[in-house]
C-alpha cells in the first residue's frame, strides 16, 4: 500500500496567502485628459477653463473613478485639478491626478491602511503575485511594510515556488 500524499502547505495552519486582487475595489475607471480644454492643448486659460468646467455634464461619473491627467507638456496650475475635483466631488467615488495606475496605488493605499494585521501575528505570509486585475506594483510595497512589523515571515508567489521575502530574527 502507499502512502498517502500529505499537502503539507494546504494544511500548515500558520501559512496564510494574501491576496492583493481580493481587495480589488470594483468601479469603472476613467482617465480624465483636460489636454483638449486648453488653448491649442497647450495653454490654459482661465476663462475659457471654467466655462468648460461649467458646461460639462459631471453627472456621467457617477460612482466612477477618475484620474485626472494632461497628456501634454503644459504648465497646468494647481488651481485647475481642485476645480475639476471640485465639480467631480458629488458624483465620482474617487478623484486622484495622475495616471490609473496611480490611482490605483491610491485606492490600494487607502484600502490597505484599514487592514486589521492582528491575525497575520506571528504567521508565515505568502504574498501572492499573480493576478488577473491590475494590482499596482506600489500596493505591494505599501502592503509587505503594512505586514512586516507582526508576520513571522513573508514570502512573494504561490505555495508551491515562493521567493523568501522577510523572515523575523
Amino acid at each position: 500500500m502507499a502512502d498517502e500524499i500529505v499537502n503539507r502547505v494546504a494544511n500548515n495552519k500558520n501559512l496564510i496567502t494574501f491576496d492583493l486582487e481580493e481587495y480589488y475595489p470594483k468601479g469603472n475607471r476613467i482617465l480624465f485628459d483636460i489636454k483638449n480644454w486648453l488653448f491649442e492643448g497647450l495653454i490654459l486659460r482661465e476663462k475659457e477653463f471654467r466655462k468648460y468646467v461649467l458646461d460639462h455634464d459631471w453627472s456621467q461619473y457617477q460612482d466612477v473613478y477618475v484620474a485626472l491627467t494632461c497628456s501634454t507638456d503644459a504648465i497646468i496650475p494647481g488651481w485647475a485639478y481642485l476645480l475639476l475635483t471640485s465639480s467631480l466631488q458629488p458624483f465620482a467615488k474617487k478623484v486622484a491626478v495622475g495616471s490609473l495606475e496611480a490611482l490605483e496605488t491610491i485606492l490600494y493605499a487607502e484600502i490597505i491602511n484599514t487592514i486589521d494585521i492582528s491575525e497575520y501575528q506571528n504567521k508565515l505570509i505568502i504574498i501572492k503575485g499573480c493576478t488577473n486585475k491590475p494590482v499596482p506594483q506600489g500596493a505591494y510595497i505599501d502592503l509587505i511594510q503594512k505586514l512586516q512589523p507582526v508576520a513571522k515571515s513573508i514570502m512573494y508567489g504561490e505555495a508551491c515556488s515562493s521567493v523568501p521575502l522577510y523572515k523575523r530574527k
